[in-house]
């Protein structure tokens, strides 16, 4: 039985397949060569979101968020620092809210900032509210 992993680029949203004892090398796309992994937050549009949701194989835990939301750039430096702390276990993904209005509509994301966790595509859990980095991991991990 493999123990490969499904990710998808986040560049070229191509979908490769990574040896889970592998991740923590810093995989890179089969396709265009960026880095599957940087520890870093991933800026998703509605097109990248639903590549991820149906390809990804790791959790996936998505900050929506807007541009004119106080608490949303206030939790921003935290959700990035939960983004290194979770790597590379959890992939952390970015939602701008009002650049994609449809898709928030369609996930019921009602207040900002929200935090989603999905595991194989499903949401798995939810939260509304700014929270610092370490409560972000704690209540990440906690749900996995």
């Amino acid at each position: 039985m493999s123990n490969d992993i499904h990710m998808v680029c986040p560049k070229c949203a191509a979908t490769n397949r990574v040896p889970g004892q592998r991740l923590g090398e810093g995989p890179a796309c089969g396709r265009c060569k960026a880095p599957l992994l940087t520890g870093q937050p991933v800026e998703a549009d509605a097109v990248l979101f639903g590549k991820i949701m149906s390809s990804e194989d790791l959790p996936v835990l998505v900050d929506f968020w807007a541009s004119w939301c106080g608490p949303c750039k206030m939790m921003a430096p935290a959700f990035a620092q939960a983004a290194s702390q979770l790597h590379p276990r959890v992939r952390l993904l970015k939602v701008n809210t009002e650049q994609e209005q449809a898709l928030a509509a369609q996930l019921g994301i009602s207040s900002i900032p929200t935090m989603v966790l999905f595991r194989g595509g499903r949401e798995v859990a939810r939260t509304s509210g700014a929270m610092p980095a370490a409560q972000i991991v704690q209540w990440a991990q906690a749900q996995l």
